[in-house]
C-alpha cells in the first residue's frame, strides 16, 4: 500500500471511529479527539496529520453523512426505473438507512439543531442539496415549473427527516407504521402539488 493510501485509510478509520462513538446520548460536542484517536488506534497527535481539530473532523462526518444517504437516494430513483412506485421505494431506501446508519442519521438531525453554528450550516447544506436534487427530479418526471417542484420537494424533504427522527428510537413494528403514514403524507404533498395553481 502507497503512503499515500495508508493516509487516506487512517483517515477513513478516524472518521469511522467517530460515528462509533455516536449515540442517543452522545453529541459531536461530547466527543473528544483523545477518544477518537483511542477508537482509530492512532496517538492523539497523528490525529492533526488528518484533520486540523475536532471541529473540522465535525464538519467533515456531516457531509460524509449527507453524502451516504444521497447516494442511498439516488439508488433508490435506479430502483424506481426499474419499476418500482417513487414514494414507497424512496421511504422504505429511507427507512433502510437510518435502520443500518443509526448513528450518521442522528449526528444530520442532531447536529441540524446543535449549538455550533458551522454544523448548523453544514448540515443546512446538506439539506439543500436533497432539495435541490429532487427539485430537479420533480421537473423531470412532472413537468411543473421549478418554484412549483421546489416547494414540493422541499415539504418532501423536511416530512421525510422528521418521520426519520421519530423513527430512530422506533422498534421495528412502530417503524414500519411511521413508513407507512409518511408515505400517504407525501402522496398527500404529491396530489396538492398537482393540482396546485399558485
Amino acid at each position: 500500500m502507497s503512503r499515500q493510501e495508508q493516509k487516506l485509510k487512517t483517515r477513513q478509520n478516524i472518521i469511522n471511529a467517530a460515528f462509533t462513538l455516536l449515540d442517543e446520548n452522545r453529541s459531536l460536542s461530547a466527543v473528544s479527539l483523545r477518544e477518537v484517536s483511542r477508537a482509530a488506534g492512532i496517538a492523539p497527535t497523528s490525529f492533526y496529520r488528518h484533520f486540523k481539530d475536532i471541529d473540522e473532523l465535525g464538519l467533515t462526518l456531516v457531509d460524509e453523512a449527507g453524502l451516504a444517504l444521497r447516494q442511498l437516494m439516488r439508488q433508490a430513483r435506479r430502483r424506481i426505473a426499474t419499476g418500482g412506485g417513487v414514494i414507497d421505494t424512496s421511504v422504505d431506501t429511507f427507512m433502510e438507512f437510518i435502520t443500518a446508519n443509526t448513528n450518521v442519521f442522528r449526528l444530520l438531525l442532531r447536529e441540524h439543531t446543535g449549538t455550533s453554528a458551522a454544523y448548523r450550516t453544514a448540515v443546512l447544506r446538506e439539506i439543500q442539496h436533497f432539495i435541490e436534487e429532487l427539485t430537479d427530479y420533480i421537473i423531470e418526471r412532472q413537468s411543473v415549473d421549478h418554484q412549483l417542484a421546489s416547494l414540493q420537494a422541499e415539504a418532501m424533504v423536511r416530512l421525510v427527516f422528521s418521520a426519520g427522527a421519530e423513527a430512530l428510537e422506533a422498534d421495528v413494528p412502530l417503524r414500519k407504521a411511521i413508513g407507512s403514514r409518511v408515505k400517504s403524507q407525501l402522496r398527500f404533498v404529491q396530489l396538492g402539488a398537482s393540482i396546485y395553481k399558485g
